[in-house]
């Protein structure tokens, strides 16, 4: 190659590397809708939250919560209420509304739990949302946890594998790893605490085979693949409710957590005092606790 078309080379490749990357979505359009009620954009997409604040958000630690499909923020909220025990604790709840899907042939809100890239991006949502309430209310910044039930649920595996840093804990409630982010699953080192239904059929079980004709991993591998991402060398039992038994598993030097617990008679619900013998809010919040 000639001297000249080197250099031609060169000055492309050199000017080329100058070229600014793709700048990410912002956090955009954020409004007050009433009380504690706002709406904002992310992508183009909308979404509602609520936001439900202790006395003192300074150093607070932070629950965003998520529905399941075709719920809404207000909707989960109204049939959990799980501020009413968290925000005495000092914990800011956050719940939040998913948007419809363009894979999806009905308008009901969900979540991308596959992270299917042509998708709402609500992974990078829901980490826009998590910074901006932490700078907004001086919430600590190290204690941001995430919840969520069925479709929500599933997005906590998704959060877990595909974030690193802004959510340290998940609670998942009826829900399970979607098989893609199975597939590229990093053995991401962050507390989890999953809760199944022992009857509840949407989660893939090889107790019960509905895990033998389903693309997702059984929950019983999600579990162990849990626990050894976090090298858990200690392990207990406790009996809950009406003879559920809840599995704890630590690391006893990083101190992270992995909680399982199968319900027994359970179905696909909030777990409840009612009839489970257990309140899946006040078992949430113990867990969250741990994380101190």
């Amino acid at each position: 190659m000639k001297k000249t078309a080197f250099l031609f080379l060169a000055a492309i490749v050199l000017s080329g590397c100058g070229q600014k990357k793709a700048e990410k979505p912002l956090l955009e359009g954020i409004s007050c809708t009433g009380e504690n009620h706002f709406s904002c954009t992310f992508d183009g997409v909308k979404h509602d939250f609520i936001v439900d604040m202790p006395d003192n958000t300074k150093n607070a630690p932070l629950v965003v919560l998520l529905h399941g499909y075709g719920d809404s923020a207000e909707g989960f909220r109204n049939g959990i209420h799980f501020e009413e025990k968290a925000n005495p604790l000092g914990y800011a709840v956050v719940y939040v509304t998913g948007a419809s899907s363009a894979r999806d042939n009905t308008s009901a809100s969900g979540w991308n739990s596959p992270a299917a890239p042509n998708d709402n991006k609500d992974t990078e949502f829901l980490v826009s949302l998590a910074e901006y309430l932490q700078k907004e209310y001086s919430l600590d910044k190290n204690r941001t946890y995430a919840a969520g039930f069925s479709n929500g649920a599933c997005m906590m595996h998704t959060i877990a594998e595909k974030v690193d840093g802004t959510y340290s804990a998940f609670a998942c409630v009826a829900g399970y790893m979607q098989p893609n982010i199975w597939d590229k699953r990093k053995g991401s080192d962050v507390s989890f605490f999953q809760l199944t239904g022992e009857n509840d059929d949407f989660v893939p079980k090889e107790s019960d085979g509905t895990a033998e004709n389903n693309p997702a991993p059984s929950i019983e591998k999600v579990i162990e693949y849990r626990e050894s991402s976090i090298n858990a060398d200690t392990s207990g039992s406790c009996e809950v409710g009406k003879g559920s038994v809840l599995n704890k598993y630590e690391n006893s030097e990083t101190h992270r957590q992995v909680w399982e617990l199968t319900v027994k008679g359970g179905g696909h619900s909030w777990y409840s005092e009612k009839y489970n013998g257990f309140d899946a809010t006040e078992l949430i919040l113990d867990f969250f606790e741990t994380q101190k």
